[in-house]
C-alpha cells in the first residue's frame, strides 16, 4: 500500500481519497480509522424543548427534514438539529448516508431493508417502531454500503 500527500494551496477542505482495486480488510481499517478521527471531531448540538443535549453520533438512527426543520431520531426520541442536510451530509462519519431527498440513516443502526423494485424500499432500526424509506435512487448504494460494513465487522 502507497501513500500519497498532494499539496494544493488551492483547494478549500481537504479530502482523503483511498483509490484500490478491490476493498480488503486493510483498506476498511485504514477508512474506518480516517472516519473515526473525523467523526470524533464532529460534535453537534441536539434540542428538544428550549434544552441542548450532546448525543453520540452511534445513537442516531437518523436524519430527516420536516418542513424546514432537521430531526435526529433516537430509538426513543427526537431533537431539533441547526443545520442542513446537506451540510449533516458533508461533516457526519462514515456509518452515515443519505438514502432519499429528505433522509440521512446510521448503516450501522439498521435492522432489517424490505427490498422493493418498483418503489421505495422500507428499512427498521433496532429496538423501535421507526421505519424510513429508501428512494430507488439511492438503493444499491445502501445495499453495497450495508455489505461493507458486515464484511467489516465479520473481519474485526
Amino acid at each position: 500500500m502507497k501513500i500519497k500527500v498532494i499539496v494544493d494551496e488551492k483547494i478549500t477542505e481537504s479530502e482523503v481519497l483511498i483509490t484500490c482495486n478491490k476493498i480488503t480488510p486493510d483498506i476498511l481499517k485504514v477508512q474506518e480509522i480516517v472516519s473515526n478521527m473525523i467523526a470524533s471531531k464532529v460534535k453537534l448540538i441536539f434540542y428538544k424543548n428550549n434544552q441542548e443535549y450532546y448525543l453520540n453520533l452511534d445513537d442516531i438512527l437518523f436524519f430527516e427534514t420536516t418542513g424546514t426543520s432537521l430531526y435526529a431520531h433516537t430509538i426513543k426520541n427526537v431533537y431539533e438539529v441547526k443545520y442542513r442536510l446537506y451540510e449533516l451530509e458533508k461533516l457526519l462519519p462514515f456509518q452515515f448516508m443519505r438514502v432519499s431527498k429528505s433522509t440521512i440513516l446510521n448503516v450501522e443502526q439498521i435492522f432489517s431493508l424490505n427490498r422493493n423494485i418498483t418503489s421505495s424500499s422500507l428499512v427498521e432500526f433496532y429496538n423501535t417502531h421507526k421505519q424510513v424509506y429508501v428512494s430507488r435512487k439511492y438503493l444499491k448504494n445502501l445495499h453495497d454500503k450495508i455489505k461493507e460494513e458486515r464484511y467489516h465487522e465479520k473481519n474485526e
